[in-house]
């Protein structure tokens, strides 16, 4: 037991935030640690979103207030700023004006279509969040309670979504051409790309194909990039010949990816690239990076563009 509940200076009450229909909800589980889950329900924008605010007084206590208030913020945090988050949405219903409570009180709240324009966001140095928080005054502090909502934002599929081709090369050694059969994917997209060897004239030992995030934050001169593999495979082992085709096939579906962000609220950006790397006997390596777009596409929606990849690959 905690020394001040022992003395009978413990909390005299309790703040539990209860969301509407909670159970039956998606709920998304992000990574807050290394080796650390969380869970949250899933809401996506111009959704309203309701429940009730519980106060439980504790047994043989009582509770005199100066006024209790719920809010819905969003907010970007950044790691190495703790002191400081930057909300760029903040609602405040009353809930109940002071007074003194001996028993268990409950208070309905709704923030009706709410905006939230921004996605989720759970990065290496940066975080972008969306709660409900629950706030009891009193004489000396505040009792407080808060409760993690996640969103997700649907994007269109793109009208145009060329394929990418581009050149490797080192003079009269190497000459390489590689092609995917779009710039642009959803998070549960396969990329299909061909891989030819024009010129070979260096001993290529195996290659690779990774995707790499990178998250940047903050602006200049205080800029932060960081960036991680998100998945790195062997493409090919072995030396290759003039005239030979590497296929590609890459489902994203497996992988924790989130969509492209670009200068969100103007504090941060979320990039995926591409990174083709090849290397010699001698263990010299080279690579070219392309930058791609990701965007979360509505799974429920039909996806008229299905046997693209299929046409892609069988297409020579």
């Amino acid at each position: 037991m905690a020394l001040a509940s022992l003395f009978g200076f413990g909390p005299v009450a309790d703040v539990n935030i209860i969301l509407s229909g909670e159970d039956e909800r998606q709920q998304v589980e992000y990574r807050v640690g290394k080796d650390k889950r969380e869970k949250a329900p899933l809401y996506f924008d111009g959704e309203s979103i309701s429940g009730k605010v519980v106060v439980r007084v504790h047994e043989g206590k009582q509770l005199e207030h100066y006024g209790i208030k719920v809010q819905f913020i969003g907010c970007i945090e950044m790691f190495y700023d703790r002191g400081n988050h930057y909300e760029f949405v903040s609602l405040v219903q009353e809930l109940a004006a002071p007074a003194e409570l001996s028993t268990t009180a409950m208070y309905n709240f709704e923030f009706k279509n709410v905006e939230k324009q921004y996605e989720s966001y759970q990065g290496i140095n940066v975080k972008l969040r969306y709660f409900i928080q629950a706030t009891v005054s009193k004489r000396v502090g505040v009792i407080t309670q808060s409760k993690d909502l996640w969103v997700y934002s649907y994007r269109i599929p793109p009208e145009v979504n060329s394929s990418i081709r581009m050149e490797v090369g080192i003079e009269d050694c190497l000459h390489i051409e590689f092609e995917y059969n779009k710039s642009k994917y959803h998070l549960k997209d396969v990329i299909v790309g061909k891989i030819y060897f024009l010129l070979v004239r260096i001993k290529i030992k195996h290659m690779e194909l990774s995707i790499i995030r990178r998250e940047t934050t903050g602006a200049a001169p205080n800029q932060y990039n960081e960036s991680e593999t998100i998945t790195k495979f062997e493409i090919m082992d072995g030396a290759p010949v003039r005239g030979e085709t590497i296929p590609i096939r890459l489902f994203l579906g497996g992988f924790d990816l989130t969509p492209t962000y670009r200068d969100v609220n103007k504090k941060f950006s979320t990039r995926y690239y591409l990174n083709l790397v090849l290397i010699d006997e001698e263990n010299r390596r080279y690579f070219k990076q392309q930058e791609i777009t990701l965007y979360r596409k509505n799974s429920k929606e039909d996806n008229a563009n299905e046997n693209d990849a299929e046409t892609f690959v069988n297409n020579d």
